[in-house]
């Protein structure tokens, strides 16, 4: 925790001025512990069912439904050390992180846009709600931090996704008026994270209100820019200052007259505060509920969205898939490639595939070809071409739910095989689950974790480095 003696006076003086009675109360939050979080992956699980299985001690986040307060008993492994982690079946995020995605109503076919996204909490919460239907365009500025993005997303198996890293004001040349929801969770000054990171405070001396404020002006007015009429955008931050918050809000609707406030209702926060002088808005803080501190607006842009109906819809969480089907002459110099798609239980609109030097991909329903962009990913990456072989990739298999995939072999969350695998050991079969030869999906418990190659009684792991258990 944080040592209020190392407190900023202007910062102090900000809040005394800000909550008045309350201050008292949110400097006694200081010497209190914060409380960690998990949320389910509802692309992978229901929370109602899979919250059973977890080992830890589980208490509701009560503004989104599938988070919950952990905690860990003594010699009770860690969540980030548990098998079902690396299935992707859960992101650990600070409760009051969790507010933004909850409180953007976002419905299976939309374009979503999570513009400042890294390291992935909100849009891996926003591509699970998805349900594997329409898009997700994930962007972060900072190339290394949307390289962190791209491993988040793809440890949640969503297929439906582009990650980028550009400058908002060219993401807003290409894409004018064409999102039905985006997020904007702006950089700030960090003033909502100073009770659990000491860091947070070093920087806000160096950085501080005045710097972030017009970097926010900026990045959420190319936001509305990229909106559709009647599409949605809600702007958050993890800071308190009024100049970062309610002063950013104004300057939006002063200089986009098409933008209205859509109340936040308090209720969804049980301890939230309104507004200053924006009711509709919402501040979370340490002394009211068990979290942290954050802004919240929700703008709504005049006009009228599609009909759900008329909306692209698209994804491995059906077999099939609406939509003409392009002839499979495109891939009929890739044979192998052919025989491993057919072999799967999808119905691929193949016209969406797309091989980029030995990359193969599968785009979103309604993503334009050879944009402007820097991409780190177009889609699901199904895999590689290699002299005529494919490889299926990590993201591949993630995205496979249980069935999808006819040569699985799953694994029992107690078979000590799931940790060696996740080690990148090679497994050994029983006499009933062998011989095995070619592609197989290992899976724990119905949920997948990564490829093997089969040669007879034994499984070639093909577990990427980069992710295994440590």
């Amino acid at each position: 925790m944080t040592d209020i003696r190392q407190l900023p006076p202007a910062f102090l003086e900000e809040m005394r001025e800000l909550l008045k009675d309350e201050y008292e109360a949110y400097m006694e939050s200081f010497g209190e512990p914060w409380k960690p979080g998990l949320r389910i992956n509802t692309w992978k699980a229901e929370p109602a069912g899979f919250r059973e299985k977890l080992p830890w001690q589980l208490s509701p986040v009560p503004w989104t439904e599938n988070g919950f307060y952990y905690e860990a008993g003594e010699g009770q492994e860690k969540p980030s050390r548990h098998p079902f982690y690396y299935a992707g079946l859960y992101y650990l995020q600070e409760p009051s992180a969790m507010a933004p995605a909850a409180m953007l109503p976002i419905e299976p076919g939309d374009k979503v846009l999570d513009l400042c996204a890294a390291p992935g909490g909100k849009s891996t919460e926003l591509a699970a709600r998805l349900q594997g239907r329409g898009m997700l365009v994930s962007n972060d500025i900072s190339y290394s931090r949307a390289r962190a993005l791209l491993k988040n997303l793809e440890l949640t198996g969503v297929p439906n996704i582009c990650v980028l890293s550009e400058s908002p004001e060219k993401l807003a040349g290409v894409w004018p008026e064409f999102f039905d929801k985006i997020l904007v969770d702006a950089p700030c000054s960090g003033e909502g994270m100073f009770r659990r990171d000491e860091a947070m405070v070093k920087d806000w001396q160096q950085h501080g209100p005045d710097y972030y404020a017009p970097i926010q002006r900026e990045i959420a007015g190319r936001a509305v820019e990229m909106l559709k009429p009647g599409g949605l955008l809600l702007y958050s931050t993890c800071t308190f200052s009024k100049k970062e918050d309610e002063e950013t809000i104004r300057y939006l609707l002063d200089t986009n007259p098409n933008l209205e406030l859509v109340p936040l209702l308090a209720e969804r926060v049980p301890g939230a505060a309104e507004g200053i002088g924006l009711s509709p808005c919402l501040r979370l803080f340490p002394h009211r509920l068990k979290g942290e501190g954050h802004f919240l607006a929700l703008l709504r842009k005049k006009g009228s969205l599609p009909a759900v109906s008329e909306k692209d819809a698209e994804g491995l969480a059906d077999t099939k898939i609406d939509g003409e089907k392009q002839e499979k002459a495109s891939l009929g110099k890739q044979p192998e490639l052919l025989d491993f798609l057919e072999n799967c239980r999808i119905e691929w609109d193949y016209s969406r595939i797309v091989i980029l030097q030995e990359n193969v991909y599968y785009l979103p329903q309604g993503l334009a070809k050879n944009l402007p962009l820097r991409f780190l990913r177009t889609g699901l990456l199904l895999g590689e071409l290699k002299k005529g072989r494919f490889e299926p990739s990590q993201a591949f298999a993630m995205a496979l739910k249980e069935g999808l995939y006819p040569n699985t072999l799953n694994l029992s969350l107690e078979d000590e095989r799931v940790i060696r695998y996740l080690k990148g050991e090679t497994i050994a079969l029983n006499q009933k689950e062998g011989p095995i030869k070619g592609w197989c999906l290992v899976a724990m418990d119905g949920f997948s974790l990564g490829w093997a190659k089969g040669s007879g009684m034994n499984l070639k792991n093909k577990y990427y480095p980069g992710w295994r258990w440590q």
